[in-house]
């Protein structure tokens, strides 16, 4: 008995026919995960159907993620959970707390019946086009986050115009595209003058900036604000061999980092807030309670990852600037 069964006035397009007797199979268990789909001129040859007609469903079925094609082989059963109506491919530059945040929101407030993917490129040019080629024609909807790296637009124009999201960091040649983004420049610039009063209670900020993965904006909106209030500053890019002096203020974008300037300040017998100021970037709940609060700037991962959510499920095709803010606690 053939698998696939399509039928003529039924008022159902045959190719969800086609869907329909896949998914039927499936949840029978007449086709299990693994299990080689009937070639595509087969299927159409037996029905008297148009190629395209087959492909269309085919395609269908492989955006959900319930087939999957191998090169020279065929078609195969890649899932055998078939209530996946749409699927998504999120593409972070590392994991760390607040994008866990940012991630679990999304997920929450997808609902059931879209999957999410979630890929890392770790800031490597390479990879980041290598996950993008790998997975064209494969997802519903690509989300991106591009980070600082250079030519993105290069790997994402393949991509369907209309498909993609960019997340975090957006850039001038990525400007066609929908997405929520930071104002790096701007935000920092704006929460270094909100702590204005308190910074000028130091003789020196030190901003402490890795060309690599912050995003130049970071840099620009710091040395505006120096600038702007006559302040005396440094950006340095490592703070291995460095000696922490009273009266110095750090702005540090990265945890790990953060961690280790504490550290060495507990070492020196120094006092935070008193003889060492510090300043952090994307705010954590570890940032609420070690030493008694950390200052941060910080947007509100949680408010990206469920706006991202309301763009995907209503199809939206907008640029969002999710607002930066300052949080002073007893670092500064």
């Amino acid at each position: 008995m053939s698998l696939i069964s399509v039928r003529k006035k039924t008022g159902t397009p045959k190719y969800r026919q086609i869907i329909a007797s896949i998914e039927n199979a499936i949840v029978s268990g007449a086709l299990k995960k693994g299990d080689q789909l009937p070639s595509i001129n087969s299927i159409r040859d037996s029905h008297k159907l148009s190629r395209d007609t087959v492909l269309t469903a085919f395609n269908d079925l492989k955006t959900r993620g319930i087939i999957q094609s191998i090169v020279g082989k065929g078609y195969y059963v890649l899932n055998d959970t078939i209530d996946v109506e749409q699927k998504v491919f999120l593409l972070f530059d590392e994991l760390n707390s607040f994008k866990e945040d940012l991630y679990s929101s999304f997920i929450n407030n997808l609902g059931d019946r879209i999957r999410v993917d979630t890929y890392f490129h770790h800031f490597n040019d390479e990879m980041f086009g290598k996950l993008i080629y790998e997975n064209m024609g494969a997802y519903n909807y690509y989300i991106i986050m591009p980070a600082n790296l250079k030519n993105t637009n290069l790997a994402i124009e393949k991509l369907p115009k209309d498909k993609v999201y960019i997340l975090d960091q957006t850039h001038p040649e990525l400007s066609q595209y929908s997405g929520i983004y930071q104002n790096f420049e701007k935000d920092i610039y704006n929460n270094l003058s909100k702590a204005l009063a308190l910074i000028k209670k130091y003789t020196k900020l030190i901003f402490l900036f890795s060309e690599d993965r912050q995003p130049k904006g970071l840099l620009k909106g710091f040395k505006k604000f120096c600038k702007t209030n006559k302040i005396n500053h440094d950006v340095i890019n490592s703070l291995q061999n460095r000696s922490y002096i009273k009266g110095e203020a750090y702005v540090i974008p990265d945890d790990k980092n953060l961690l280790r300037i504490i550290k060495k300040i507990k070492e020196g017998k120094l006092i935070l807030s008193k003889d060492i100021g510090i300043i952090s970037y994307n705010d954590t709940l570890l940032k609420e309670i070690v030493e008694g609060g950390i200052t941060t700037i910080s947007t509100d991962f949680n408010k990206m990852g469920e706006r991202l959510a309301k763009m995907i499920l209503n199809k939206e095709q907008l640029q969002i600037e999710n607002i930066n803010d300052l949080i002073l606690r007893n670092s500064l």
